[in-house]
């Protein structure tokens, strides 16, 4: 991926962009704002997943700036930050060929697909099925947060707006997160168990890799932007079309090591139905979605090759670090 340079802040250099949100949100001057610009990647990306937050943390994490969600100077950084990491993200989806330009559903289906296949099983997953070490596993999941991450809140804002089919398979797929009503099958409490089971640390924002933090925010990214529903659409479909394949791997370096019972449910949960949850997602929401919208098409597998391209980038810095 070609990545511009970024606008570096000559005038506060004090402190790093995200430092400065932080403290403007917990005094309530927003003003600084406007005359700062991120250092690096990092502080980018570390400050819109603190924007991100205001948006869709809990509220007892966020606190009263919640109410400074829709402020002017919070909309405008925003937007200025969204601007220059989207232009990046269209710049490196037309260099890599623009992988599908169709309106023909069953074309979009097809290069879904092959967007998925490209990197199914990345080499950190095979490391980690066949090499890893306990602690070197932990490390990883601890870092992975589960294949889907935050997927339930997501997959509930995607649907917004949808009708027919499309909405009725992205709520048969959110209550699938939800345990299909049993609080104990519920998929963020299943990863509570296995993170317990594991006694798993949780690493903070400021230790993650910067692919890390632009994995997590793209999740944001597109939530929180009504027109990039295609996109969502498409990146969200992405991840159930290679869960699977990755879960299985977990599992077997579960057996390998000797995992204790507890941190096996969440992935044999996701080893199990995601391959169907993929194939009912481009089936019963991509297609007939393409097929009433059609300039949605190229646009919903621009959105999959995004997520498989910060995805791929995490698990090669993370592969690279861990080893």
């Amino acid at each position: 991926m070609t990545l511009p340079a970024l606008r570096l802040d000559t005038t506060r250099s004090e402190s790093t962009l995200s430092e400065a949100f932080t403290a403007a949100l917990a005094t309530g001057d927003l003003a600084p704002l406007a005359a700062t610009a991120p250092r690096d990647r990092r502080d980018r990306f570390l400050t819109l997943l603190a924007l991100y937050d205001l948006h869709a943390a809990p509220l007892e994490q966020v606190g009263d700036a919640a109410r400074l969600q829709g402020h002017p100077a919070v909309a405008e950084l925003k937007w200025r930050l969204e601007a220059d990491w989207l232009a990046e993200l269209e710049l490196a989806w037309v260099e890599a060929g623009s992988l599908s330009d169709s309106a023909d559903p069953e074309r979009v289906v097809k290069a879904m697909r092959a967007v998925a296949a490209r990197d199914r099983l990345p080499a950190a997953y095979r490391w980690l099925a066949r090499d890893a070490t306990w602690p070197e596993l932990v490390d990883f999941l601890a870092l992975e947060g589960g294949p889907d991450g935050g997927f339930d809140d997501l997959v509930a804002v995607c649907q917004i707006g949808l009708s027919g089919s499309p909405k009725l398979e992205l709520g048969k797929n959110y209550w699938d997160e939800m345990g299909n009503g049993s609080p104990d099958g519920v998929h963020t409490v299943l990863h509570q168990r296995m993170a317990a089971a594991l006694q798993m640390p949780h690493v903070p924002r400021s230790e993650q890799p910067v692919e890390g933090l632009e994995r997590a925010a793209l999740g944001g990214l597109l939530a929180t932007n009504r027109w990039l529903q295609p996109e969502m659409l498409g990146a969200l479909g992405l991840l159930e079309l290679q869960a699977g394949p990755r879960c299985r791997m977990v599992l077997q370096a579960f057996d390998r090591l000797g995992a204790p019972a507890d941190a096996y449910p969440f992935y044999v949960e996701h080893a199990e139905v995601d391959p169907v949850h993929g194939k009912d997602w481009m089936d019963k929401a991509i297609v007939p979605t393409v097929t009433e919208r059609p300039d949605w098409g190229p646009r919903i597998v621009k959105g999959a090759w995004w997520r498989s391209s910060v995805n791929l980038s995490f698990f090669e810095a993370v592969h690279r670090d861990l080893r």
